[in-house]
């Protein structure tokens, strides 16, 4: 099948007793009737199975620094090649990147690739890997996948960006092909999700835990703090002390500031004092790798050895400044290794943001 086509088969499905067919995707079990999308949108029944309607057609392509993913740990410095669809299986009124997770694909895919292409470009471009981003891939798991293995061709890494709601026999196919993935843990209570997401809590947690302990994935954790929503001292303190418990105190994780748009314009921006406090209570808590983001801070945005306290690798924004680290990813002064995956060098891709038009290159 042409990638220009717009239904592309899929297999996470099955046929109902009263005729509709139910896709098995995600937790959302959209339950379809012939010519009806699922939420995600881009999921739809056709001639009574669910196909894929976005294959081969994004939002755009764009190079960017691997930290803006946000990933500290994998790979510094370099640069990934980034890149979208449509579509969303989350309903998150706070979304920070609406005009593309809740378009319709004929107002976003402009840009068009085959997954040989772009993994291709990925190469002519230097880039170390291809993020599915902006929206989640999830939602275009057969597209992702393919683009995975024509990377893995080039020795071109594939990291995800996803908010990790997915069901478990597409979540064990999904990340055979990941070599790393940052999951946006949106907050630790079911309400938050059920109310704000339009999901629920468990599924996620489930998929952190599945990355752990069943996998060889690299991941971090991203979470928005939303002023009176998610950002209590209480609500931290469980996430954190969750974290640690489950996951282990390796698992890096980034409190990001949020700022008004989609549905949630009657909220303020984050103050930079909670994302301190958020990361202080985590640190605090046994995690040793505790960030902030989307707002500039050095301290906060910086990798210190949770042995011996110094800086390992610095950070301003997403340039790199001071590495100390060995070529095995020990800290220089007291020989702890720091959890990741590096390399004998850091990258020197810096914070450049380039704009790729599949047709142009």
């Amino acid at each position: 099948m042409s990638v220009t086509e717009s239904s592309y088969p899929t297999h996470y499905w099955h046929v109902l007793d009263d005729g509709r067919v139910q896709c098995d995707m995600c937790p959302r079990f959209c339950k379809l009737r012939e010519g009806q999308r699922g939420l995600c949108f881009v999921r739809m029944r056709q001639n009574d199975a669910i196909v894929l309607t976005t294959y081969g057609r994004s939002s755009g392509f764009c190079i960017d620094p691997i930290e803006k993913k946000p990933l500290n740990h994998f790979l510094p410095g370099t640069s990934i090649m980034s890149f979208g669809t449509a579509g969303c299986n989350l309903a998150c009124k706070f979304c920070q990147n609406w005009d593309i997770s809740k378009s319709r694909e004929t107002d976003t895919l402009a840009d068009q690739a085959s997954p040989e292409r772009i993994a291709q470009v990925a190469q002519d471009y230097g880039c170390r890997s291809v993020a599915y981003t902006y929206n989640d891939p999830v939602i275009f798991h057969e597209y992702a996948i393919d683009i995975a293995k024509a990377c893995r061709e080039f020795d071109i890494k594939s990291v995800a960006v996803s908010a990790g709601y997915v069901c478990p026999a597409p979540r064990r196919e999904f990340y055979s092909y990941m070599d790393a993935v940052n999951v946006d843990l949106k907050a630790f209570t079911d309400e938050f999700y059920k109310n704000i997401c339009g999901g629920h809590l468990q599924p996620v947690l489930e998929t952190l835990e599945y990355l752990k302990h069943e996998t060889d994935v690299w991941f971090e954790t991203t979470t928005l703090l939303i002023p009176g929503e998610n950002d209590s001292d209480a609500e931290i303190d469980e996430m954190t002390k969750w974290v640690v418990e489950k996951l282990g105190p390796d698992v890096p994780m980034h409190f990001t500031a949020f700022h008004p748009d989609w549905k949630m314009l009657d909220h303020p921006p984050t103050p930079p004092a909670t994302l301190t406090r958020a990361r202080k209570i985590a640190v605090d808590n046994g995690v040793r790798y505790a960030y902030t983001g989307n707002v500039h801070d050095e301290a906060g945005e910086s990798t210190y050895c949770h042995s011996c306290g110094q800086k390992l690798i610095g950070r301003d924004w997403y340039e790199l400044g001071v590495w100390n680290l060995d070529a095995q990813g020990k800290c220089n002064q007291c020989g702890t290794p720091c959890a990741g995956v590096f390399e004998a060098k850091p990258g020197d891709w810096g914070a450049r943001r380039l704009p790729v038009r599949m047709a142009a290159v």
